[in-house]
């Protein structure tokens, strides 16, 4: 019998090495090149927000928010609402998730984008994390138009969901405990607090997450185990195209005025 730092053990087993499971890998994408560069863009967007009007402790305005939040009307050619001028604007399917409302919205986005993306981008390479954060914010963006479609929507938290979503996905298929990890514990507390606070866009949280779950999926079902890459992105794209057409499609649901802003944080 060998001594070792767990106990004795024979030497045939004492040669051998225990395999740790973990979310990260030894990908060259550890160096979080895609989570620092969209932190980076977030800010240049939030910078270039507030130079053109809308204030720093938040309430909207300016003409790059005006144009770039996510409002159905805007989206479907019959916008009664001056303020949000233009029609079939579709490029506020995407602007929106990069648009936030004052420096505490994008504080507390950008710190949990940081400490989501440093685990999920290592685990799972720097294209791939970049197509699930993109997948979820289109799919983000459907889910909020299909809640409340006449009311403005901007934030980078149903990207967030959608890497959070993903992530539980890559911690089962490695059998990993979400409580354990405290992935478990982390969506549970914010889908209780998407719930419970006012002005927060359930709907965009709800789809950003069903968006990184399915993206992550596809690519630890397809890519990962069954190496077969083209079809992951095949499927991923499928998913974002899917939810283009869908919140175009709902876009022109009626509703009430817009009253009020939904944080998407």
């Amino acid at each position: 019998m060998t001594p070792t730092p767990v106990g004795m053990r024979c030497p045939e087993c004492s040669r051998e090495r225990t395999k740790v499971r973990t979310l990260r890998s030894s990908s060259p994408a550890a160096a979080l090149n895609v989570t620092r560069a969209l932190i980076a863009l977030n800010i240049i967007v939030f910078i270039a927000e507030t130079a053109a009007g809308a204030p720093l402790q938040g309430g909207g305005g300016g003409s790059i928010w005006n144009h770039g939040a996510l409002f159905g009307p805007a989206l479907t050619g019959h916008n009664p609402f001056p303020v949000y001028t233009g029609t079939h604007e579709y490029w506020r399917l995407l602007t929106a998730g990069f648009l936030h409302d004052g420096i505490l919205h994008i504080l507390m986005n950008m710190i949990f984008l940081f400490f989501m993306g440093q685990i999920l981008e290592p685990a799972i390479g720097r294209l791939n994390f970049t197509v699930v954060y993109f997948v979820s914010l289109l799919s983000g963006s459907f889910g909020a138009l299909l809640f409340q479609p006449r009311t403005p929507t901007i934030g980078a938290s149903t990207a967030c969901f959608g890497v959070l979503g993903a992530l539980l996905v890559v911690a089962h298929a490695r059998r990993i405990s979400i409580w354990q990890s405290g992935l478990g514990l982390t969506l549970a507390i914010n889908v209780v607090f998407s719930l419970t606070v006012n002005g927060i866009s359930i709907g965009g949280h709800l789809g950003g997450l069903a968006g990184g779950i399915l993206s992550g999926y596809a690519i630890v079902e397809l890519s990962e185990r069954r190496r077969m890459r083209s079809l992951a992105m095949a499927a991923c794209l499928a998913v974002a195209v899917a939810s283009v057409f869908l919140a175009v499609a709902v876009a022109g649901q009626h509703g009430i005025a817009p009253n009020g802003l939904n944080l998407r944080n």
